[in-house]
Formats: C-alpha cells, structure tokens, sequence
C-alpha cells in the first residue's frame, strides 16, 4: 500500500538591509544612500513585490572606531529603528517588520509600548529580534554607562523579555469585555495593570498601549553560545543564524531544535533562518565569475587588514595583504583596536590557529585565507540553480528559510525577486500570494498561549 506522500514545507523568505558591515560594495554604481528614505522604500516594496515574510533590520549603538579614529568602511549615521520600521509600514501591507533592538540599553516599559505600537500601526506585522550586549564601549551612551559583566547579559535579557511580555499581557482577553450595544471594549479595573519583580528590574505600574492584533509581536534571537542557543530555545518564535553551509545549517538546526523540545516547547513551532547572499548568472560559470568580481571587491587589501585586525586585537595598517597570515599571536587582552563591533570570534587564538592552517594547506595569502573565510554567498548560480538549493536545504531540515542580504542597497533584493521567487512558487513552495493575518499566522505560528486567538487590525482600531 502506498504511503501518502508528505506535504513539502513551505520556505520562509526574508530580507535584511545592507550596510553594517563589510559585505556591502560602496563603490558599486548602484549603490545608493543608507539614510534616505527612498532606499528603505524601495527595499521594502521589492520585499513585499516578492511575497517575502518580513524585512529585518540590523541596528548599530556607537560609531565604530579603528584606534582613535571614525571607522572609513562603514555607514555614518544609522536612522532609529522604530522611526524606519513605522514609515514602511505606511508604504507596505502585508510584509513583516522585524527590528533589532538591544535588551541590555533598554528598559521593558519603552521596549513593549514601541513594539505594541508598531503592532497596531502595521496592522499585526512586527517583530523584535532581541540581541544583548556586554560591550561596555556601546555603553557608554546609554546611562549608568548600560554596562552588565558578560554573564549578566542573559539573565537581563530573560527578564526583559519576561517583564515585556508580561506588558503585553496586561491588556489581555480577560480584563477586557465587548458592550453589544454600543461595539465599543469595556475595560474593566484591572488593564494594564503590571507588576515585575527579578533581579534586573523591579517594577510596578499600568500599562498603556492596547493589546495589539498579534498579541505579542513575533521574537527572533541570534544567539550562538550555548547560553544563547538556551535563551533563544526557550523564547524566540524564529532564530537568526550565520551557519550556512549545509552541513552546518544542519547540525545547527537539530541541535536547537533538540534546546526547544528540551524547553518544553513544540520544535515546529520555531524558524531557523540562516542569513544568506545570492549572486545569479544566465550560466553557472557566469554567477561564478561575477561572485569572484563582487567578492573581490567586498574584501579589498584594507578590508582584509581590517577583519584581520579585529582578531589579532591590534593595529595592522603595516602589514601586506598579499604576505601569509601573521605568524605572531593575537594581543585579545589589549585594550579594544575596534570598538562598536561585535567581536567575531571567542578565541582569538584559536581563530589565528585556523586561518594560519588555512593558508598552509592553499599555500594561501592572508588577503585570500580572508576571503575564503568571509564568503558570504551561499547561493551563486542560475535561478534555477538557487532555488534548487534554497528548497534542498528546507526540505532536508538543514533551516526553515533564509533572509537575504546583498552586495548593494537598495537594489540588490529585486534579482531574487524577480527571477528565484517565481521559481520557488512554481514548485508549491514558495506562498503566491499573501494570505490574510498577522505575520505569526503567516510564519504558521501558533498565537501566544496567554490570548488564544489574536483579534484583527480591525478590532484594535474599534477599541
């Protein structure tokens, strides 16, 4: 007797914007404004033009600096996350707006009344991935210089995320009763009314903002530790990660989903999300010779110089590229060379170790071992090919979907667009067209357990 055949998983699609890092070519010709609103316009409607699931934003808190200087290869000036997220709202209808915003500077009363609005505003389509920091130089801008020892920064973000919550819930379906006379929500005494108590916070009040169409805005964490894979098991609806080769998607993702089934959670009920860059040609030799253009590009003479420094802890501006990966060791216990950027490794020896086993077994330069080490584009090939491997490694559970980035902004998202998400769709899975919800009901989320279902937009709007 025949087995009836298993319904294929659908993908999750979303997009980040570029700029926070040295993946981004400045000097390519379409390259455009970072600030301007017509470039986050035009993402955004390209993102929703594809049918993607939520646009993400990265969020930096202190210009980086190289030694006592303005770092030259990144964006000055980053617009605040929520003010962008709210103006595309305005000019989008269906796609999610995911924004990074740090628990560690911020306190659970603004983090849930920002994210409850936004909510409401986008009619049940935000989503907070939640990030920590032990980075006393970011700090440093925030009061009481916002510093927490590296060992705090889970146990402040547990709670932040507790204490928000616990905001939301607030305004729950059980403080508040619908009047069939008037069609107007009766708040009985008890809305709002909040009270949290930890370590970390202790705090008492009533809250403002009404239960939004979601209930809680979606959650997405990006945590590699042990301690952060457990933070993210335990909370996040999706996981953001920088694991992408196959193998490694893969044993990420069994090990995080073994973490939430752990938690006591259902493993169905998480995303994992690899980030992902894709560069397309009419042939596969043509993507190839393209993404070595790009690459080359991304990671110039100073960009090798530059990433290298930021393991080795110390200024390099007098070393040659184009010589092997340094022999001498790495200076981690020196005072920071970079600041505003979160460090790439834990072990800077170790990092040295391999990059120095890399150039060996190539007889590789330390501007190649760099390159080799920083390729970024998971998918180069024909449209056909990409999305061949983008539903490979969702169907075989090495992720559940990607979020792309790209080389250029704002443009870079419609190729994909245009010639891989009509493949995707063509094969039944990939969504056509959008359904109507809230993006938990699009990512297949179950809403959160303290409402039941979420009320629409519409009700929001009459309370």
């Amino acid at each position: 007797m025949n087995q009836p055949r298993q319904r294929r998983k659908q993908i999750v699609l979303g997009a980040y914007f570029p700029g926070v890092n040295h993946d981004t070519v400045w000097s390519d010709p379409a390259s455009g404004s970072h600030i301007d609103f017509a470039s986050f316009e035009h993402w955004a409607r390209t993102a929703e033009r594809g049918k993607l699931d939520l646009l993400f934003l990265a969020e930096g808190l202190r210009l980086r600096t190289r030694g006592e200087a303005v770092f030259d290869q990144d964006v000055v000036g980053r617009p605040d996350t929520f003010t962008v997220l709210a103006s595309l709202a305005a000019v989008t209808s269906h796609v999610g707006l995911a924004g990074t915003i740090n628990s560690t500077f911020n306190e659970p009363y603004e983090l849930a009344r920002r994210f409850a609005t936004l909510d409401i505003l986008s009619g049940g389509r935000a989503a907070w991935n939640v990030v920590t920091s032990s980075d006393a130089d970011t700090g440093e801008n925030f009061r009481r210089g916002g510093y927490l020892a590296h060992h705090q920064r889970y146990e402040r973000a547990g709670e932040t995320l507790a204490a928000v919550r616990a905001l939301w819930d607030s305004w729950g379906s059980d403080a508040i009763v619908a009047d069939p006379a008037s069609g107007r929500f009766l708040r009985d005494g008890h809305v709002g009314d909040f009270a949290v108590h930890g370590h970390q916070f202790d705090i008492a009040g009533r809250f403002t903002t009404p239960r939004s169409p979601q209930g809680h805005p979606v959650i997405l964490q990006a945590g590699e530790s042990p301690a952060g894979r457990d933070f993210a098991a335990a909370g996040s609806d999706a996981i953001f990660s920088r694991y992408q080769k196959f193998d490694e998607a893969r044993a990420f993702y069994d090990d995080v989903k073994a973490r939430v089934a752990t938690a006591g959670r259902d493993p169905d009920e998480v995303r994992i999300l690899p980030s992902a860059a894709v560069v397309l040609g009419d042939t596969d030799a043509e993507a190839r010779e393209r993404h070595a253009v790009i690459h080359d590009r991304q990671v110039d003479p100073q960009t090798a110089i530059v990433l290298t420094e930021m393991i080795w802890n110390q200024d390099l501006s007098w070393y040659d590229p184009d010589d092997p990966v340094p022999d001498f060791d790495p200076t981690p216990e020196a005072p920071k060379w970079i600041r505003g950027r979160a460090p790439l490794t834990q072990d800077a020896h170790a990092t040295a170790r391999a990059w120095r086993e890399i150039g060996r077994d190539g007889a590789l330069s330390l501007r190649e071992v760099v390159k080799q080490v920083f390729d970024r584009a998971v998918f180069v090939g024909t449209p056909q090919h990409v999305a061949d491997e983008i539903d490979r490694y969702v169907q075989a559970d090495a992720c559940d979907g990607f979020i792309l980035g790209s080389h250029v902004t704002p443009s870079g998202l419609d190729e994909v667009v245009d010639r891989v998400v009509p493949l995707l769709q063509e094969r039944g899975v990939f969504r056509a067209e959008y359904a109507e919800g809230t993006l938990r009901e699009n990512l297949g989320l179950a809403p959160p357990s303290r409402f039941g279902e979420p009320r629409s937009a519409a009700e929001v709007a009459a309370s």
